[in-house]
């Protein structure tokens, strides 16, 4: 039988904290995951870019050989589409700076990819709209000059799919280093 003095000595122990498990190792292959991010974002951002500025560049070579007058007034959607083409720089520089070779885990290195793929499949879909948009709108501006403010909107709405794209992509990566820290130790002590 146990007394109330014995089961008194033995309750500050059940109150002690129990030794946690050894924390596991940091995948070095959790690197990749970030790097895929880093080159997502500037990869599909350019290709938006690149579409965007061809595109309207066709439509302002075309419309030029009729109003030469009109061609540095329809050079704004070959601008917006090149501002895609930074939103990825912006984001793959910072990822790259989060990344560190010791203490990356597996979550920093998918929060860096999934803002790299935000990023860049944002800026992607802006540089398609914007490239079919200024087309389009400079051909139609140059036989009706009133279109142009109707086509400074469109070209304005699509260029904020892609600023939308940039600003989920930043916050994404910037939370993941805070909420990835301590995960895993460090793999190479």
């Amino acid at each position: 039988k146990v007394s109330k003095f014995q089961t008194v000595l033995w309750l500050p122990l059940l109150l002690l904290p129990l030794p946690l498990p050894a924390m596991q190792p940091c995948d070095p292959s959790s690197a990749f995951f970030g790097f895929m991010g880093v080159t997502s974002a500037l990869v599909f951002a350019n290709l938006g870019a690149a579409y965007g500025t061809a595109k309207s560049g066709v439509g302002i070579a075309s419309m030029g050989v009729m109003r030469p007058d009109m061609i540095m007034k329809s050079i704004i959607p070959v601008v917006m589409a090149g501002v895609l083409g930074i939103y990825g720089l912006i984001t793959a520089v910072i990822i790259n700076g989060k990344m560190d070779a010791a203490n990356y885990s597996a979550y920093s290195g998918y929060a860096h990819l999934g803002a790299g793929l935000t990023v860049g499949m944002s800026s992607l879909a802006a540089g398609l709209a914007i490239g079919i948009v200024g087309d389009a709108g400079v051909r139609a501006n140059a036989q009706q000059p009133r279109l142009f403010v109707g086509m400074i909107l469109i070209l304005i709405f699509a260029e904020a799919l892609g600023l939308y794209g940039l600003i989920v992509g930043l916050v994404v990566a910037s939370t993941a280093e805070g909420k990835g820290k301590g995960l895993c130790s460090p793999y190479n002590v």
